[in-house]
């Protein structure tokens, strides 16, 4: 059943959507990047080589368009490009992995306490500011790259920005994490507490600490701040195994993506000893993966998810400004939980 309902997500995420933001997955952005993440995390659980031929197809027919400015957002395609080289040798994506983690590292702008600026390929500025998706769509590339080369320059400028993402959007009243933090101004801006910008990091930590866990030492500081945020997520899982848009407030939608993120990110943390309680940890993993199940359609769409959502003027605009439809980031976190679940089923029929 989870084989087949991954395959109907990933194949309903290659299906021709053009013209829609959320669906197209032809173009170089944020949205198909945290796609192609997936689509990467699908085939080490099914191994289904149509999946690394679609992968560097995609790059062929869209790596052009990243040819303009560099932004944040527009760096997540390219963290499959190191898994494309160790899988076909090509050295092409090492070479332009190693350009743009150079950019990262010596170009990209900075806030005054060093962590990397979310940038955008909207015409829209964020001076100063810092976002938990950044961890994602950015972060996770430069670990990549730093385990394909063995980087330890690469290795230790990702685990200072997790450090400093963590320390200033951790909420030390919950340990979940805010939207946002401005530097400038010294706050929080509306001080969300919104259910996806936690996934982003939730699901992204494990996956960063996994790649650059054997050039760097692991701090305590992370796993103890990790450990917190995991917890406090917990204690606001509805019910229905599902997290509202905003998480601390029950009254508001419940978000599917963000709920697959943190779901996948209690499984990953287990898998890389960043979580200790393994049965707690995956009853309540179980649970989401449960709830979201329903809102994957017959044909493959995830419904449920909320569309792009920059840091809102204040916490209600989460839920009155921001629909839902279906996104390829909706897509990739469900399919990313899903892959998840396979890979447990194969190991219990192993």
């Amino acid at each position: 059943m989870v084989g087949a309902s991954a395959e109907k997500v990933w194949r309903q995420m290659i299906a021709d959507h053009t013209g829609n933001w959320g669906m197209d997955i032809h173009h170089w952005d944020w949205v198909p990047g945290v796609g192609v993440i997936a689509l990467l995390e699908y085939y080490k659980a099914a191994r289904d080589e149509q999946v690394i031929v679609y992968l560097q197809e995609w790059v062929r027919r869209n790596e052009a368009k990243a040819k303009h400015k560099l932004v944040i957002n527009a760096i997540a395609p390219y963290a499959i490009f190191p898994a494309l080289h160790r899988l076909t040798g090509d050295v092409h994506y090492k070479d332009e992995a190693v350009r743009i983690a150079e950019w990262l590292l010596h170009e990209t702008p900075r806030t005054r306490e060093e962590a990397f600026e979310h940038t955008v390929t909207e015409n829209a500025e964020f001076s100063e500011q810092v976002w938990a998706d950044t961890i994602f769509m950015a972060v996770l590339f430069l670990a990549r790259t730093a385990s394909l080369i063995g980087s330890r320059a690469y290795a230790e400028e990702a685990l200072k920005q997790v450090l400093i993402h963590l320390r200033l959007l951790q909420d030390p009243q919950t340990d979940v994490l805010f939207h946002g933090w401005n530097c400038a101004s010294g706050d929080h801006m509306s001080s969300a507490r919104w259910t996806r910008a936690n996934a982003w990091i939730a699901a992204g930590v494990p996956m960063i600490v996994e790649e650059i866990g054997g050039l760097v030492d692991v701090p305590d500081e992370l796993k103890e701040r990790y450990g917190r945020l995991m917890n406090g997520l917990l204690a606001f899982q509805q019910q229905d195994g599902l997290w509202s848009t905003v998480m601390d407030h029950p009254d508001f939608y419940r978000e599917v993506s963000g709920s697959a993120g943190i779901a996948y990110g209690l499984l990953k943390a287990v898998d890389t000893q960043l979580l200790e309680d393994e049965e707690v940890y995956a009853i309540r993993a179980e649970r989401a993966f449960k709830a979201i199940v329903p809102y994957i359609t017959e044909d493959g769409i995830v419904t449920g998810v909320s569309g792009g959502t920059p840091v809102m003027p204040s916490v209600q605009a989460y839920q009155d400004d921001i629909p839902t439809y279906p996104t390829l980031y909706g897509q990739g976190l469900a399919l990313m939980l899903l892959s998840k679940n396979l890979q447990k089923e194969q190991i219990s029929h192993a």
